[in-house]
């Protein structure tokens, strides 16, 4: 099994489920080969906006994918130094930083995302960044 961290553009595109990415982000959240990992920084993307705007199917697909997570991270404080220092070397946008620091943190071998190769966080050493894009 590997570890997979999931990018909140994965789950907006899955619970949206709109053209051929969301079959690709689907297939991907399905794979039985995988085990999750998330952080509270991806909740407080995707769920806040769902609830407020009553998106209660959305708001109910997060919550199932927040419920099969396997992997936490726990230290917060560390994984902040760790983003600013991510974000220093390869020049990542915060919340990109602090998502690639939690995955590492608790040992993901993978984080897969919507984001176009061309962004920063491709640039990242020691985890296998995957667009779905």
């Amino acid at each position: 099994m590997k570890i997979t961290f999931i990018d909140a553009g994965v789950l907006v595109t899955t619970a949206r489920g709109v053209g051929e990415i969301s079959e690709k982000a689907l297939n991907v959240l399905t794979d039985s080969e995988r085990e999750f990992a998330s952080s509270v920084f991806i909740k407080l993307e995707v769920l806040p906006k769902a609830i407020y705007n009553r998106q209660t199917e959305e708001a109910d697909f997060y919550e199932i994918f927040f419920s099969a997570v396997t992997y936490w991270p726990r230290d917060l404080e560390q994984i902040i130094q760790d983003a600013h220092n991510t974000a220093c070397q390869y020049g990542l946008a915060a919340m990109d930083a602090l998502h690639i620091a939690a995955a590492l943190s608790v040992g993901s071998s993978e984080f897969v995302t919507t984001e176009k190769p061309t962004k920063p966080m491709f640039r990242v050493t020691g985890i296998k960044v995957i667009s779905i894009f």
